[in-house]
């Protein structure tokens, strides 16, 4: 099968933990890869922002990195890159018609207008990965500026448009259905993780005699400032945090020296490791050296870091927001604990590291579900699944005079 995806706003050629790099990152090369691996042929258009990239990148057996000239070939801020979506379509819509794909999928709401843009006028069908709405966040946090309010309506208008839609999360599908989407076009197929790669067997970082406690993430919606405000409520341990600018520039971020700051006010500073950005290559070895895997963010699809830290067979407490809630199965894998609530987080971790037994059989329950239901081959088995229901979708019924458009 001839597969393109649209990822317009994320390269999957972008350094591994470079700036942005996250997890869209991850699955659109991992996907991509998996489908290559099984013969198929697949080509991801990313938007080009440098003159020096070539038109097409080969990254791995049958998959293809193509930069399309859309906007500026420099990097632009997400805000900035929705003016240029008009001109990508534009540019989909003339490859394509040259040499139509059997199925388009496009990775999140921007790179869905320039597919449908490109593939409307030759009918191709198109498949859409959201990797998150914009309505959770502006509903969950209403003080806070989560993105434009243009966003929400072009999501809903995207979701009438395109043939199907695989949310990352049962949350994100009931959001969707929320948005009046039709039940029928909603298909759960969740992020996956790289069970070569994340494994309880490797090297570890080193570590001292105290427990250790991992997590990512320095913005402020991922949870951190209630964890340093749980380490305040446990005592002998340590944490360490990766995320955010490289470690020699973590000094000019202003939530870096607001928290290094709360870590003194808190009485915690001796005991918080801030490591900054963290290739994914040595997540790994950060994870495994970790007693504890902490993610709690406010909110948020992507389940990546747990899903990395199970699959190292490492217990983790997180927020049972977004994916968090398929991933982590409570008091059998993991924890699942209300974001925003340091407290609780403090009595759950105490918990947890005065019981190494109970600890040992989380990891243990955690790496088995991560490897039999978060590897890549089953993800790519079922979102495959999911492209042949559309196709079959198509042949059984009568082609619609005009597909609601995004506008």
């Amino acid at each position: 099968m001839k597969i393109d995806f649209v990822s317009a706003q994320v390269n999957p050629l972008a350094g591994s933990g470079g700036p942005g790099f996250g997890s869209q990152h991850v699955h659109v090369a991992a996907l991509a890869r998996e489908f290559g691996r099984h013969g198929h042929r697949v080509t991801i258009h990313t938007r080009r922002d440098s003159e020096s990239v070539p038109a097409r990148v080969r990254i791995a057996a049958g998959v293809t990195v193509e930069h399309v000239p859309a906007g500026p070939a420099r990097e632009l801020p997400y805000d900035k890159q929705l003016s240029c979506m008009a001109e990508f379509g534009q540019y989909l819509a003339d490859r394509w018609l040259r040499e139509p794909p059997d199925m388009v999928h496009a990775h999140y709401w921007m790179s869905g207008l320039a597919a449908l843009a490109g593939a409307r006028d030759l009918r191709l069908p198109v498949v859409q990965t959201f990797h998150g709405l914009g309505v959770p966040p502006r509903r969950r946090e209403p003080g806070e500026t989560q993105g434009p309010a243009v966003r929400m309506r072009l999501e809903a208008a995207i979701a009438r448009g395109v043939d199907a839609i695989l949310a990352t999360s049962t949350d994100e599908a009931f959001e969707l259905a929320r948005l009046g989407v039709s039940r029928h076009l909603v298909r759960v197929v969740p992020a996956g993780v790289d069970i070569g790669q994340f494994t309880p067997e490797g090297p570890a970082k080193r570590k001292g005699d105290q427990p250790r406690l991992f997590t990512v993430g320095l913005a402020r919606q991922t949870g951190l400032e209630e964890i340093l405000r749980a380490l305040a409520g446990v005592p002998d341990c340590e944490l360490l945090v990766a995320g955010g600018p490289a470690k020699v520039k973590l000094r000019q971020d202003r939530e870096y020296r607001r928290l290094a700051k709360l870590t003194g006010q808190l009485g915690v500073a001796s005991r918080v490791k801030f490591c900054g950005r963290v290739s994914h290559q040595d997540m790994p070895g950060m994870l495994r050296s970790a007693d504890l895997v902490v993610s709690v963010p406010w909110h948020g699809p992507s389940s990546l870091v747990p899903l990395e830290a199970m699959a190292c067979g490492k217990p983790v407490i997180a927020s049972a927001v977004g994916g968090h809630p398929d991933a982590v199965v409570d008091g059998t894998t993991g924890v699942l604990v209300p974001p925003k609530q340091p407290e609780v987080l403090a009595r759950r971790i105490r918990d947890l590291l005065a019981s190494p037994m109970m600890r040992q059989g989380l990891g243990i329950a955690a790496a088995d579900r991560a490897a039999a239901r978060y590897s890549w081959e089953r993800i790519g088995q079922e979102t495959l699944a999911a492209y042949d229901r559309v196709r079959q979708a198509r042949q059984t019924r009568p082609m619609a005079a005009d597909r609601p458009a995004a506008r």
